[in-house]
């Protein structure tokens, strides 16, 4: 075998750390990105937050000194003058102050043992300490507010009910199978089984009519076993007077499913009304809650932070990064100084990797937002029918539009559009929010998916509620406007709008 040597020309692209930490921000979610930059903060001592704009260009903190000292004399100064135009009372009872504090100060002991406490030395006085400023914004609810479950709810009224250790243990044994939203997730069969290990003698009675204990709970209609039960209690709770009260009561416990159908005509045969007292009765069932449990522990709202802001000014469409989604940092002119060139000390190899790094990070910031806003200004100039008209006027856009027009790969027009928010007149919306695939019109344009689904919420919206439009319907009507879709796929859209069908939609007002 004879060994040769070739010479080759070719291009590839290699994955540097600085490379890698740019798309790792780039794809980063605004409290990420603010997790991620605090993180920096803390590990890099070569960066550094600006607070205040006055002191963001000093070179070195000496000349931040030189520039604070005549602040503290001017505020020493106007001290002095306003303390000589107080009243003789005032100045002897800062007198008084004064020796007090010396008396304090004079009985520190000299020496202390190494485990001394501070109230070992001086007793705490519940009539002074240290107050809060008035400018201080300290909520008291955020930092003690506790988030309470249903079954901690439930267990407090429990605690509160006289029950003997009996039927105690069994209403510990039905809350703890109550689910978050009141239902009971196991069968009372189950429950007495699970019972019978610690209390063999025990009848199943017992645990029915602790059971109907339990249901007295707040909220009204916890720990029931089916809907039916969960809407009954609810509605015994009310007058007896109340408009419907009856009527609501004999279709919940037998013709609760036909009401799911909207098969109105079927249940005013059955229960022998008419269709204005059978309106009163759908009016008070759908006044009450089917998952009485979310009034005790609701889910968590989620708040979105906009990164990109949209107005416009002089009739043209602005974009602007928001500038609170992450603090202004810049390098520490004060270490950065320390860094010697030729010294190759410990020390000074520290300080030069983190001053590399710290640069680096920052370009990557840079090298994000100017990636950002480029995007969404692409995205921007594309879609301003959607910001002058709403989703009715939006386009169609793929990741490959953009693309093409920022000079850049689709799967960084991804990372870009993802978790990234934008703040429209229109609303918040995501990023990938304005991006739609197309359907064909009669005339060979392009109408937005997204466009669609506008137009049959809005159908939808304005339709006869005694009639709703059917599926088959809604094409009919796209069609009338040129708009080619099958009705499939408006089955399809229509339920990614979470909007029943028309048998389900149908109403008696």
């Amino acid at each position: 075998m004879k060994h040769s040597l070739q010479l080759k020309i070719g291009t590839q692209l290699t994955m540097t750390p600085q490379l890698q930490q740019a798309i790792r921000l780039l794809q980063l979610s605004t409290l990420d990105l603010q997790n991620e930059i605090q993180e920096a903060l803390e590990n890099n001592p070569m960066l550094e937050a600006t607070e205040d704009s006055s002191l963001a260009n000093l070179d070195t903190p000496e000349q931040a000194n030189s520039q604070a000292e005549p602040t503290k004399e001017a505020l020493n100064t106007d001290a002095s003058n306003a303390h000589s135009a107080e009243s003789a009372p005032e100045n002897t009872n800062d007198a008084n102050e004064q020796t007090a504090s010396d008396d304090w100060n004079e009985n520190i002991p000299s020496d202390l043992a190494v485990d001394t406490s501070w109230d070992e030395i001086y007793p705490t006085s519940s009539g002074s300490g240290l107050s809060r400023p008035e400018n201080d914004d300290f909520d008291y609810d955020s930092r003690n507010a506790s988030t309470e479950t249903l079954q901690d709810h439930l267990m407090w009224q429990l605690n509160l009910t006289p029950m003997s250790p009996t039927d105690n243990d069994i209403a510990t044994a039905i809350i703890d199978a109550v689910e978050p939203s009141g239902m009971l997730s196991q069968s009372l069969d189950d429950i007495y089984e699970g019972m019978l290990n610690s209390y063999p003698e025990l009848e199943e009675d017992e645990v029915v009519a602790v059971l109907h204990r339990v249901q007295q709970f707040d909220p009204a209609g916890v720990a029931c076993r089916n809907i039916s039960e969960c809407l009954d209690l609810q509605l015994r709770q009310l007058p007896h007077e109340t408009p419907g009260f009856k009527t609501a009561r004999a279709l919940i416990a037998d013709y609760l499913p036909l009401l799911g159908n909207r098969d109105f005509k079927q249940l005013m045969r059955k229960l022998r009304v008419k269709e204005p007292e059978l309106q009163e009765a759908i009016a008070l069932i759908q006044t009450l809650n089917p998952k009485p449990g979310d009034f005790i522990s609701p889910s968590d709202t989620q708040y979105v932070v906009p990164d990109v802001f949209v107005s416009k000014s002089n009739g043209r469409w602005q974009v602007s990064l928001n500038p609170e989604i992450a603090p202004k940092l810049q390098i520490n002119s004060g270490y950065a100084s320390m860094v010697k060139r030729a010294d190759s000390s410990s020390d000074n190899t520290y300080l030069k990797d983190n001053l590399q790094e710290a640069r680096w990070f920052l370009k990557s910031l840079q090298s994000r937002n100017e990636t950002l806003l480029k995007v969404a200004t692409c995205i921007v100039e594309r879609q301003q029918g959607f910001l002058d008209h709403g989703p009715e006027a939006m386009k169609p856009m793929v990741l490959h539009d953009v693309a093409e027009m920022v000079e850049m790969h689709e799967s960084t027009i991804s990372r870009v559009t993802t978790q990234k928010f934008m703040h429209t007149p229109q609303g918040i919306f995501e990023l990938k929010y304005f991006f739609s695939s197309h359907v064909a019109t009669e005339s060979g344009g392009e109408c937005s998916s997204t466009a669609i689904r506008a137009i049959i919420k809005k159908l939808v919206a304005a339709e006869n509620t005694r009639k709703p439009l059917s599926d088959s319907k809604i094409t009919d009507l796209l069609a009338e406007q040129g708009i080619k879709v099958a009705r499939r796929t408006i089955a399809k859209y229509r339920e990614s709008l979470q909007i029943p069908p028309s048998n389900e939609r149908k109403q008696l007002v």
